[in-house]
């Protein structure tokens, strides 16, 4: 399956079955502690800086694409907060596999009982806080109305 597709069932997936946190917002979060969490959590695969692994969009031998930038050069702001909760607390798989889209390769783990909630939502917010403002309006207008 290629990226193109995986991000096209994505895409309808998050509007087939809207997560209970799809409205969520990431303003008020705690930013400084999303960051601690970031580079205790993330930073060994997306990079200190969010840059990503090279070749991110190039799967391996085994299938799996590397680690994606979280910056504004990866596509981690084309989703909406719903999918990225999702992402992060179930891990790749269990994303997509509640998507429909089990037959998919990721090496995103899950972070369930590793982070709360509450952590995964405040590293989501240090994440998008480093987006440049338009960006971030973008991103905004993808989640869906409470």
């Amino acid at each position: 399956m290629t990226v193109r597709a995986v991000l096209a069932g994505l895409a309808l997936g998050c509007l087939a079955a809207a997560p209970a946190f799809a409205g969520h917002e990431l303003e008020g979060r705690d930013i400084e502690a999303g960051k601690v969490l970031y580079v205790e959590n993330c930073a060994a695969c997306h990079g200190a800086k969010l840059e990503g692994q090279p070749n991110w969009r190039s799967a391996g031998p085994d299938g799996v694409l590397p680690a994606p930038p979280h910056d504004e050069t990866g596509h981690t702001w084309h989703h909406d907060n719903g999918l990225l909760f999702d992402y992060t607390r179930l891990g790749g798989a269990g994303a997509l596999e509640a998507r429909g889209l089990a037959d998919f390769k990721s090496g995103m783990p899950a972070f369930e009982g590793v982070l709360s909630d509450d952590q995964i939502w405040d590293t989501l917010a240090y994440i998008a806080s480093t987006w440049p403002e338009g960006i971030r309006d973008i991103q905004k207008k993808r989640n869906p109305p409470h």
